[in-house]
């Protein structure tokens, strides 16, 4: 079967590129750490957390109403530090999509729900604008995925029909969402099944999960 030049990938970065940024697991630890009510914790961060990723509160607004809404024995700034240390790199995917890149000159966006403080910490730690062409993200925009016009907004701001992009993201309905745009949607499981999925559309990569 021909599939027509994909020349742009639009890729998800948590659980993709990096671990999710402020997840279920990530929050059970901040729990732990620092012996606060995880039932509590989670129902105040699904109130306000919304609002956090669209870009129309900050951090510490988030904080405010999440941790910070009673006393606490530690400060603003250690639970912070936490917050940002559960971003790691996932093994493989980076180096995929730097050796695609170089190999079919493929344009990189990010296309991601995201809080603004997450978003920059971790594209500076992870230099990831040393990958991507720019940076879809809902804390940017205004608009979250499963929302169709944050789908539609990132094809007008890279300037291609759907059918000309690759869409690599660990949600599956997010995955389906992108499909149902038009995009060669990927459900992200791991490194060798996205590899493979890139491959069936012709972007062929030697990456492994050992590397190239």
């Amino acid at each position: 079967m021909n599939h027509p030049r994909i020349d742009t990938i639009f890729c998800d970065i948590g659980g993709v590129l990096l671990t999710n940024g402020w997840d279920r697991s990530a929050r059970r630890l901040a729990a732990e750490r620092f012996h606060l009510d995880l039932d509590d914790l989670d129902e105040r961060h699904h109130y306000v957390f919304d609002t956090y990723e669209e870009g129309k509160s900050s951090l510490d607004d988030y904080l405010d109403h999440v941790v910070f809404h009673e006393p606490r024995r530690f400060t603003r700034e250690d639970f912070k530090s936490f917050m940002f240390a559960q971003s790691q790199r996932l093994p493989g995917m980076t180096e995929l999509l730097a050796d695609l890149r170089a190999r079919y000159r493929v344009r990189i966006f990010a296309l991601s729900n995201e809080g603004r403080e997450l978003t920059l910490h971790r594209v500076q730690t992870f230099r990831l604008t040393e990958l991507m062409d720019a940076f879809i993200c809902s804390c940017f925009v205004h608009v979250r995925k499963p929302d169709a016009d944050i789908f539609r907004l990132a094809l007008d701001v890279a300037q291609v029909s759907p059918d000309q992009a690759a869409y690599i993201d660990d949600r599956a309905m997010f995955a389906q969402i992108g499909a149902e745009q038009g995009f060669h949607a990927i459900h992200h499981t791991g490194l060798e099944k996205t590899r493979a999925r890139l491959a069936a559309i012709g972007l062929e990569s030697s990456v492994t999960g050992g590397r190239a």
